[in-house]
């Protein structure tokens, strides 16, 4: 069972699955008794409207609360009964409008700010729930619906240090949801905990020992901590499991290729591009260990294809400037470092072999200017593979 599909065209990750049981608790929101009387108005007219959404009439219901609030504009419990009825319609925007009028009247309401945290959740709009439902989490630390939602949300918006925080007493709560636990190790995985990361695909393994997914995480996870050879070993269990899984061979590949063994990885990088032959990363390291054999054409050949398909491959570009300045075409060479540079600033290689080709054109004050940035730099290359391999999905609102 495949459990990530990677969303390399956005920003944000996309959750394609939902959390059986779980989410089901998620659906409704829910307002305290005392949000149901306001005190305000006539009891009447609350009652009916009350009575109207009993019934399941949800438009007369609607009608009736904002009769109650054209008539009391400041009753915040009329506003957040509004907020309810209209959620339950999924009109998730109005309802959130509802909930913040009704929070800006009186901000202790209870049960709003965890409603209001839902409204925006389900609409796709992570960076405005979370407030609230840090707001609701924090107000009541035990309610495992504010500590799921707001670890999702932090999820979806790839906050992946905090979401790991909220995701794991609900993990925790529902050991059978392989989702879940799911979310959180990969959670812990992007925020480079590989020991949690670990244990929870251990976990998953343990009740799906075919999944070619997790074994791949774990092979991850086992290299983030510089278990290589272990690393090497769950990703060859994936391609048993799956050959043809999405990065699987390159993911194998780039473990053999940093422990040297170029032939290895030479024929799983080409086993990727038999999967997907537009799999640029493989191509970079193809060229790479082109470059390092001193076959310069041939290397020059896969590395100027992978930029063609994938523009921001910083890795790609140091090396396709290298080449170019073995070959002295020194004016070339400068672009694709400048390119490197560019696409990251505080890497010093870049900038080293740009202020090499610069001294080699003579343009002695530039190559002073990045030799005196290559100074000022710390090293901070993430060499785990977790960096290499693009993100896997985020939560999606349904």
């Amino acid at each position: 069972m495949t459990i990530w599909k990677a969303n390399r065209k956005s920003n944000r990750t996309t959750v394609t699955l939902l959390l059986p049981g779980l989410f089901a608790l998620l659906l409704l929101p829910q307002l305290p008794a005392n949000a149901r009387s306001t005190g305000q108005p006539s009891e009447p007219e609350p009652s009916e409207a009350q009575a109207l959404e009993r019934q399941g009439k949800l438009d007369e219901a609607a009608q009736a609360w904002r009769a109650i609030i054209q008539k009391y504009p400041k009753d915040a419990n009329a506003l957040a009964s509004l907020g309810v009825v209209l959620s339950r319609q999924q009109q998730y925007g109005e309802a959130a409008s509802a909930y913040r009028k009704a929070l800006a009247l009186n901000p202790q309401l209870p049960g709003v700010q965890l409603n209001l945290g839902l409204a925006e959740f389900k609409q796709g709009h992570l960076d405005e729930a979370i407030p609230a439902l840090h707001a609701a989490a924090t107000a009541d630390p035990h309610n495992m619906q504010a500590a799921t939602l707001l670890g999702l949300s932090y999820y979806g918006a790839k906050h992946f240090a905090e979401a790991s925080k909220y995701l794991e007493a609900p993990a925790k709560a529902d050991p059978a949801n392989v989702e879940l636990h799911s979310m959180l190790a990969q959670s812990c995985l992007s925020a480079k905990k590989y020991s949690c990361a670990l244990d929870e695909f251990q976990q998953i393994l343990h009740r799906n020992p075919d999944s070619a997914a997790a074994h791949m995480l774990s092979g991850e996870a086992l290299d983030g901590l510089g278990r290589t050879p272990e690393a090497i070993a769950e990703f060859q269990a994936a391609i048993k499991v799956s050959p043809r899984e999405p990065n699987v061979h390159f993911g194998l590949g780039y473990l053999y290729w940093k422990s040297h063994q170029y032939d290895e990885a030479t024929r799983e990088f080409e086993a990727e591009l038999a999967v997907d032959p537009n799999h640029a990363n493989s191509m970079s390291y193809l060229g790479d260990i082109a470059m390092k054999q001193d076959n310069l054409d041939e290397a020059l050949t896969w590395l100027k294809n992978a930029v063609r398909l994938k523009n921001d491959l910083r890795f790609a570009y140091v090396d396709l400037g290298a080449v170019l300045m073995q070959q002295k075409q020194y004016e070339d060479a400068a672009v694709a470092f400048q390119r490197a540079v560019e696409l990251d600033p505080a890497e010093p290689d870049a900038h080293y072999r740009l202020a090499r080709v610069y001294q080699a054109m003579g343009r002695t004050e530039q190559s002073h200017a990045e030799f005196a940035k290559v100074r000022e730099l710390h090293e901070k290359a993430d060499e785990s593979l977790a960096s290499k391999i693009p993100a896997a999905p985020t939560p999606a609102a349904h």
